[in-house]
């Protein structure tokens, strides 16, 4: 907690956007933190004859009361220096003047300076993470997936030069420059050709999932730990196997979560596991640099904070843009039963189209990995508008 002469400093900072400051919220524990963990049970559906009005304060969402404010200003200050938006740019250079606040500031803060726009319908929420696997710097029999650099003849293109529904969206294609440009190959074409140079190899399991993620560790037999970094894909159409494997009877409908997939394909190595990965066409590139132990950096060019990141559909959602998620109803065994949080939109993904579509970063590691293979939960989501932009 402040000292009383500054923390009437601060509020007179939390307070220029609105004539009136909230009262405070209830006494909280001495420490003032909350988990991210939303154990509370999942609530019901707002009734037919409840219309929720499309733009309300802070406090009016679901959760807002057990959010760890002071944790979401600490990443929202490192995060919306992506942000396009004027208006936007303004909130962000005045919550980094701010300086540390503790955590009834910080919530004061959001209250004072933002207002909360419900985006119509309901999508869904996913997650993902920065894994870390094993590899080797030469093949074997378990070690037989190369991980390809980005190849010479890959050419990125507007993806409606091949499919008119995708105008505007980057898509992939091979410029051999002796004959016109054709769709990049997909990824049972790149898998049966020769390696060449590959950076290394891993598990087929590990290496597909690696592709998913977009980025993650690995490490060489020697010890030597090197961040894979996303280069660059064939511009094919991101197919899902969950939906495959649960049609097909090889997992249970509420089993489908990452770990599950990722076990039944290492149980599975070789044909097998091999025509259920190829479903997914889409095929990611990598480069290698030295593991510096930070989070990766997404689409915004900016590291992503584990827990307040969102990778999301550019169609619909601007980087920098603050989220709050409100998600519930989760489908797989052992999920947390809601996620509701402030976010920031940092990333982009294959997979995520649509404006009610998101996909949570959760950090490096294989805990990370544990809880965002669980992650399939019904998404209502918030748009955060400065109160001091145009309508």
């Amino acid at each position: 907690m402040l000292p009383r002469p500054e923390a009437a400093a601060v509020a007179a900072l939390l307070l220029t956007a609105c004539a009136t400051a909230h009262p405070g919220p209830p006494p909280r524990h001495a420490s003032g933190h909350r988990t991210f963990a939303p154990l509370e049970p999942v609530p019901q559906a707002i009734p037919s004859a409840q219309v929720e009005p499309r733009t309300l304060p802070l406090t009016a969402l679901r959760g807002w009361e057990a959010e760890d404010h002071a944790a979401a200003l600490n990443a929202y200050r490192e995060a919306c220096g992506a942000a396009r938006d004027p208006a936007l740019a303004r909130a962000c250079r005045n919550a980094r003047a701010l300086g540390p606040l503790a955590e009834e500031q910080a919530e004061r803060y959001f209250e004072a300076n933002f207002r909360a726009e419900r985006l119509a319908g309901e999508g869904v929420l996913t997650a993902y993470f920065a894994p870390e696997y094993p590899a080797r710097h030469r093949s074997d029999d378990a070690f037989s997936a190369p991980v390809r650099p980005r190849p010479s003849d890959l050419k990125i293109v507007d993806a409606g030069l091949f499919d008119t529904a995708q105008a505007g969206r980057p898509g992939a294609a091979r410029d051999t420059g002796d004959s016109p440009l054709a769709p990049y190959p997909d990824r049972a074409e790149i898998e049966a050709m020769p390696a060449d140079r590959p950076l290394a190899w891993m598990r087929p399991e590990d290496l597909f999932f690696l592709q998913i993620q977009g980025s993650g560790v690995l490490t060489f037999e020697d010890g030597t730990r090197m961040k894979a970094l996303y280069a660059a894909n064939n511009g094919r159409a991101f197919v899902g196997i969950a939906n495959a494997l649960r049609d097909q009877g090889l997992l249970a409908r509420d089993n489908t979560s990452g770990e599950a997939i990722r076990a039944w394909l290492a149980d599975h190595r070789g044909p097998q596991a091999q025509a259920v990965m190829r479903l997914n066409p889409r095929y990611a590139f990598f480069s290698l640099a030295p593991d510096d132990g930070r989070q990766p950096v997404g689409s915004a060019n900016l590291p992503l904070p584990p827990g307040r990141a969102l990778a999301m559909d550019p169609a619909y959602h601007q980087p920098g843009e603050l989220y709050w998620i409100d998600a519930g109803a989760p489908i797989l065994q052992g999920a947390f039963p809601t996620y509701r949080r402030l976010a920031v939109a940092l990333d982009t993904g294959g997979a995520i189209r649509g404006d009610i579509r998101a996909d949570l970063y959760l950090g490096r590691g294989a805990a990370a990995g544990f809880e965002a293979g669980r992650v399939r939960h019904t998404l209502r989501l918030y748009r955060l508008i400065p109160k001091d932009a145009s309508p």
